[in-house]
């Protein structure tokens, strides 16, 4: 089988593998999703026993409870479609406080299981239907779910007829949802959910989404002209936002009354972004709903608290930047004495992890983002100074002050993974002494995930692993040269031919960015270089580097692209092309391609109109074209607004420089696109027409921002290397 084939039937390679982990209080049992095997898209309930053998059992297998993944209501498609989620099966689900239950949604009907006793049979709850993001209360007597855009509760017992299945929360106009995150917040803010149980399941917070005054897109499929096109609220750069609140709803019993919201009311003119809902309980025990708030120009950040019982709103602690607060996962959050974990920015300085008013990680550590919270532990993410391509785990332990980065076992836990404490990238979940830690690395192919008891810092009491059932790739191990080029230091990658020896003649170079805020390519993880190395076994040698505007260096680096999405991103592009020149000299400079996919389409099209000297031929897969036509968190976050910034936006902006190409450029978009909409490969591609310049655009019907078909991800591979070797004259 070809690796384009087995690439895209495996989802590159994520299929198989375990993810979403929840642990038990005692640390003996994990719950986690993954397929029976490196194809299967049916995603399985698994729990992982921590003790003895470290064996793993199906708790829920979809193809037993009648429900196939092919009849999802609009909201779940979309939820998905935020989350890049391109599995099926259970693809969620969520568990009470004490791992006794667990509830999930399939094709729109509502499961439980019980994760305790004999009988671990899924059940059915009659939910009114289509069921949407399901979350178990903490006591586990009932599920929150959201259907028809209304926030419904349902109890898991079934004393009452249909199980007291009872509103909440329910649309009062035509544009209104409940529970429900608007795009702008799942697709930029990393917000995904809109309705929080509180901690002793008395009540639910909820966020009204009124999209009224959104601007209307329609998403047609010209290959499907019996259908009506699709419709949905976009808001682009400088449009109106959807208007969000936050309510506060008791929830009881069933008892027939509705009780009438208690509305948490801030400054929403002033900070309109609801970016984060949270609960926290106070010292006698007592929930307190808390929240932040951002302003439009993200200037500033607003961390708030409400007594959920009257909705009163106390201002907690206020982040600013001149140029924007960055939202960062994980905070806020506070450990088991109350103490708020933030992380934050001291002037001029990098941001660092506090609890309370203490930093706990090194100034030295690029933060990437708190991974969790259990009583008097914080787990974070992070990258040693100088060492971008590293992501690793440090766990600070309070009542001792102890903090260091989490040393991970090798396979089988028998040995040390890696030379140094910092290498590889690393995600995890704890609770209590128990940590799950996921490993990737140079030293093996794909992840790796260990389960750690006694996870403090001194001692660790055992280990096991969560095998995975991910297929090795039919690929030769990839071939990496890492370095930092240039003054600016910037971090590179170079894949070359496993076949590769000097006295060859020069290779063609392909350049694969991505080259944007918020993604990263250059990883110490064998992984991250499966494509990179395919091409490179075509006959390219594949440069990857990460300019000024990724994460993983500093705040000043990545706030280095305000005002200007193209200047900074493709100069550090081409700076890191010569220094490769300098340093390899097996780069043939006369044939230069590029080739990415969204803000790496964009940087593509973008190298051949303005660097025709340096780059010969170019792939812009779903490219940001026109920023006039992005959404309004992430576009304003580094141009502003259309009206306040002309200049940002043409500066940035690619259609009135379509006269002046004069290399090949192929555009690939598909057209149920609702992130990056068609309309950006159209309209360009009409400005080439106008200005008659050859071109070559591949429409991609019925695909949205990210293909999932197996058949469509080969091709597209397989059609691009086509179409360089074509443009740079690779011999075949």
């Amino acid at each position: 089988m070809s690796f384009p084939r087995q690439q895209a039937r495996t989802q590159r390679f994520t299929t198989g593998v375990p993810r979403a982990f929840e642990i038990s209080p005692d640390g003996r049992r994990v719950a986690f999703l993954r397929g029976r095997d490196g194809v299967d898209t049916a995603t399985c309930l698994w729990i992982h026993e921590t003790e003895g053998s470290g064996t793993a059992t199906v708790i829920a297998d979809p193809r037993t409870l009648g429900a196939d993944d092919e009849d999802l209501p609009p909201e779940e498609r979309a939820r998905r479609e935020r989350l890049r989620e391109s599995g099926g099966g259970i693809v969620s689900y969520t568990v009470d406080e004490a791992f006794t239950r667990a509830v999930f949604t399939l094709s729109g009907r509502l499961f439980y299981v019980d994760l305790v006793g004999d009988d671990t049979t899924p059940r059915e709850l009659p939910a009114t239907t289509p069921v949407v993001d399901p979350r178990i209360s903490p006591a586990g007597d009932r599920v929150a779910y959201v259907s028809g855009g209304a926030v419904r509760v349902i109890d898991v017992s079934g004393a009452e007829p249909g199980h007291g299945d009872r509103v909440v929360a329910e649309p009062d106009g035509p544009h209104v949802t409940w529970g429900l995150a608007e795009l702008v917040a799942a697709e930029e803010m990393g917000r995904y959910r809109g309705f929080w149980w509180a901690p002793d399941g008395s009540s639910l917070a909820a966020a009204r989404v009124d999209e009224s005054d959104v601007n209307t897109w329609y998403v047609s499929d010209p290959g499907r002209p019996d259908q009506e096109p699709a419709s949905l609220r976009y808001p682009p750069a400088g449009g109106t936002n959807a208007d969000v609140r936050l309510a506060v709803f008791p929830v009881g019993r069933n008892t027939g009354e509705r009780p009438g919201p208690v509305w948490v009311e801030w400054d929403r003119e002033a900070l309109p972004y609801l970016a984060t809902v949270g609960w926290t309980t106070g010292p006698d025990g007592t929930p307190t709903l808390v929240f932040t708030a951002q302003s439009r120009d993200q200037r500033t950040l607003d961390l708030f608290s409400a007594d959920p019982a009257t909705g009163l709103v106390a201002r907690v602690r206020t982040e600013t930047d001149d140029v924007w607060v960055e939202l960062m996962p994980g905070v806020p959050a506070h450990t088991g004495s109350g103490e708020l974990v933030w992380i934050g920015r001291e002037a001029g300085g990098e941001r660092r992890v506090h609890v309370g008013d203490r930093p706990v990680s090194p100034a030295d550590v690029y933060v990437r983002g708190v991974v969790d919270v259990d009583g008097d532990r914080v787990l974070y993410s992070g990258s040693p100074a100088g060492s971008p391509g590293d992501v690793s785990l440090w766990l600070v332990e309070l009542d001792t002050g102890l903090s260091a980065p989490v040393e991970v076992p090798g396979h089988g836990c028998t040995r040390a993974a890696d030379s140094g404490a910092h290498s590889g990238v690393r995600s995890g979940r704890l609770r209590g002494d128990t940590l799950v830690v996921q490993h990737r690395s140079m030293e093996f192919t794909g992840v790796r995930t260990m389960v750690l008891r006694g996870a403090g810092t001194e001692t660790r009491r055992s280990c096991t692993e969560i095998e995975s059932l991910a297929e090795v790739p039919d690929l030769p191990e990839p071939r990496v040269e890492f370095w930092r080029a240039g003054e600016r230091r910037i971090p590179s990658a170079l894949v070359l031919p496993s076949w590769y020896h000097g006295d060859q003649r020069p290779l063609p170079v392909l350049v694969a960015p991505y080259g944007g805020p918020h993604a990263q390519r250059v990883l110490n993880a064998r992984g991250a270089y499966l494509t990179a190395q395919w091409y490179a076994e075509q006959g390219f040698a594949v440069l990857i580097a990460d300019g000024r505007g990724t994460p993983g260096i500093g705040v000043e680096w990545e706030q280095s692209i305000h005002l200007d999405l193209a200047g900074p991103v493709l100069e550090d592009q081409v700076a890191a092309l010569e220094d490769a020149a300098e340093r390899f000299d097996c780069l043939d400079l006369s044939r230069v391609g590029i080739h990415g996919w969204s803000f790496g389409g964009y940087l593509s099209a973008l190298a051949v109109l303005r660097r025709p000297d340096v780059f010969h031929a170019a792939v812009a897969g779903a490219p940001v074209i026109d920023w006039t036509l992005y959404d309004t968190h992430y576009t304003e976050r580094y141009l502003g607004t259309p009206a306040e910034r002309p200049g940002a936006y043409e500066r940035s902006s690619l259609l009135a420089e379509a006269a002046k190409l004069e290399r090949p450029l192929m555009m690939i978009h598909g057209l149920a696109d609702d992130n990056v909409a068609f309309a950006h490969t159209q309209r360009m591609s009409s400005a080439l027409m106008a200005a008659g310049r050859p071109h070559t655009v591949l429409p991609l019907s019925g695909v949205t921002h990210s293909p999932s078909d197996p058949t469509v991800a080969e091709n597209l591979v397989l059609l691009q290397v086509e179409f360089l070797k074509e443009g740079l004259r690779v011999e075949v």
